[in-house]
């Protein structure tokens, strides 16, 4: 598999989406978006991406996590990433993703800094 996800909820009303393997061209990655759609139906606004987990990150990937933030913004919610490493940091800074969402180095500053609605 390319691309393993698994939820958890920290809070009440903050989800966390947590990704292992590689976020690539491919249906796997559809999986994310999927999963967004899913949370926003079930009006779960607050969404973190832990991608700690993750070791390869493409255009496609890129252009997911992009997809993912407008539609959550979109919806009048919030994403934030974290545990992002080594060549997947690298890409966010490169494309300057990190400008677009906020980027946290850990799951608690990442839950503690979200908005109050």
């Amino acid at each position: 598999m390319i691309l393993d996800l698994e939820t958890k909820q920290i809070a009440p009303d903050i989800v966390v989406l947590a990704m292992k393997g590689r976020i690539v061209l491919g249906s796997d990655s559809q999986k994310i978006e999927w999963t967004v759609a899913e949370f926003l139906k079930q009006n779960q606004k607050k969404i973190i991406f832990d991608l700690s987990g993750v070791t390869i990150l493409d255009s496609t990937g890129v252009g997911i996590l992009v997809t993912c933030h407008a539609k959550v913004k979109k919806a009048g919610g919030s994403l934030h990433v974290t545990g992002a490493h080594g060549l997947v940091e690298e890409i966010l800074k490169i494309t300057s993703v990190d400008k677009i969402f906020p980027v946290y180095p850990n799951l608690v500053e990442a839950s503690s800094n979200f908005l109050i609605a």
